[in-house]
């Protein structure tokens, strides 16, 4: 390790908190509930598949990152070398920016149902995220040890919290009475395949530590490991509250809940566990909103950079954050929270269509790694993903196996995907005329890496900005 390495201020457990930071969340314990309630124990094969197919992505987004280690906004640049601008831009608007501010607000309204059910006191359910929110942006604004130092504090709070829980009720160690229910809602096949869809959701978001790799000693190692361990960590953690839930909680109310996780916890150890999961809903909130904050606004610088953003995103205060764009993020967050409602139907739907977002940027970043080992096979990669092509060949037809079997409901499965296709036509357009007009370059001719890296430095953007290339 080199002396310029050992100096960066984060490790591998910093790596494992920032990923499982955003992927237990509020509406992963609402998925979590929903996925459970629809096939009791069952859900856990179903969990074992979206993990391993899951692992595929995270693989493939470290070969990534270990090709190009210095980007800023990480899968905005690696697309655009492999993919070109308007994939990018598509990917990264749809499949990031509005896919997280909409999880984000989803996350802040779950979070004030909550407390508002939790707390009995008349504040507005609407107060409890907005203070959070502030707490997370000035951390965030204060750089990224504190943001580090707060997601580990968060994170591995969190996680103890959650496998105690679940092994109080694994071993039926609750004060509660003990539900008598068969173990399985199902046993069909095509019904547990079905419920992967859901099991996706769980998994969705490790590679936010891609954006702090830079910070990262050793992150040719520590980021593939630390995206793995979180992963696995994950769902040793929900396999155990699943085997809970069979013990406590009748699959039918897990169902028909908006937060299943806090029924969980008050059916387990009474007023205690219901206190107990409103705090664990606290930490994965808080967990949630640090990292979605720090990750968006290093996309956005990132998209800034390649001229995909306006150039205020870009703005950093004294810490080196970018401070205009944690703003940005974190006020959408609020006011999305604001309008929202608490309709566990509703929620459950904005799930669904996020995690097709999502898992779209998923096989871009799948396909970037076939791409660019084809045109730059020599290149230097510190970490690549064992077995040649086979890998991220699984990672695409597995994420788009995924999104065909987002829901069980062929109705509710099919407005998904058409307000998926609906939100991506729509980008498409505005990405075209972005590039065309903006940004005056061909909309699907790849960029060559050197060319791509040297967008990093400010005098990239400013030399083609004077020359009227950029607008």
């Amino acid at each position: 390790m080199s002396s310029a390495d050992s100096e960066k201020p984060l490790g591998l457990h910093n790596v494992v908190s920032v990923s499982m930071g955003l992927i237990v969340s509020m509406s992963c314990l609402v998925s979590l509930g929903q996925g459970a309630g629809e096939a009791g124990l069952m859900f856990i094969p179903a969990m074992v598949i979206a993990l391993l197919l899951n692992i595929c992505s995270a693989a493939c987004m470290a070969e990534l990152n270990c090709l190009m280690p210095n980007a800023t906004g990480g899968l905005v640049q690696y697309t655009l070398a492999g993919l070109g601008p308007l994939p990018t831009l598509v990917t990264m608007v749809g499949g990031y920016l509005v896919c997280n501010i909409l999880c984000g607000g989803v996350e802040a309204a779950i979070f004030g149902s909550v407390m508002v059910e939790t707390i009995p006191l008349p504040i507005p359910a609407a107060v409890y995220p907005t203070i959070v929110a502030v707490i997370v942006a000035v951390a965030a604004l204060k750089g990224v040890d504190i943001f580090a130092k707060l997601q580990d504090f968060v994170s591995y709070l969190l996680l103890v919290s959650m496998i105690a829980l679940g092994l109080i009720g694994a071993f039926r160690l609750g004060t509660g009475v003990i539900v008598d229910q068969p173990a399985n809602v199902t046993t069909d096949p095509l019904a547990i395949i079905s419920s992967v869809g859901v099991a996706s959701w769980l998994f969705v978001g490790a590679e936010y530590a891609i954006p702090i790799s830079k910070d990262v000693r050793n992150a040719k190692r520590n980021i593939p490991l630390g995206m793995m361990l979180s992963l696995v960590l994950i769902f040793v953690m929900d396999s155990l509250i699943v085997l809970g839930f069979r013990n406590y909680v009748p699959w039918g109310d897990l169902v028909e809940s908006a937060s299943p996780h806090l029924l969980y916890g008050e059916n387990l150890l009474g007023g205690f566990g219901k206190a107990w999961m409103s705090v664990v809903s606290a930490l994965a909130f808080i967990g949630a909103q640090n990292s979605t904050v720090n990750g968006l606004s290093q996309i956005c610088d990132g998209m800034t950079k390649v001229n995909m953003m306006p150039r205020f995103f870009a703005k950093k205060n004294k810490y080196g954050a970018p401070s205009v764009a944690i703003l940005f993020v974190t006020i959408s967050i609020c006011l999305i929270a604001y309008f929202s409602g608490d309709s566990s139907d509703a929620i459950s739907f904005l799930i669904l269509v996020v995690t097709v977002l999502w898992l779209v940027s998923y096989i871009f970043a799948d396909i970037d790694v076939l791409v660019l080992r084809k045109r730059f096979p020599k290149a230097p990669r510190a970490f690549k993903v064992p077995g040649g092509a086979t890998i991220p060949i699984i990672g695409i037809l597995g994420t788009i196996f995924m999104i065909a079997n987002i829901s069980s409901d062929p109705q509710e499965a099919l407005m998904v995907w058409i307000l998926a296709a609906v939100t991506f036509v729509l980008l498409s357009i505005y990405s075209y005329f972005w590039i065309k007009y903006k940004m005056r370059m061909p909309v699907f001719k790849p960029v060559p890496i050197p060319e791509v890296l040297a967008m990093e430095n400010d005098l990239y953007y400013e030399i083609r900005h004077r020359r009227g290339i950029w607008r």
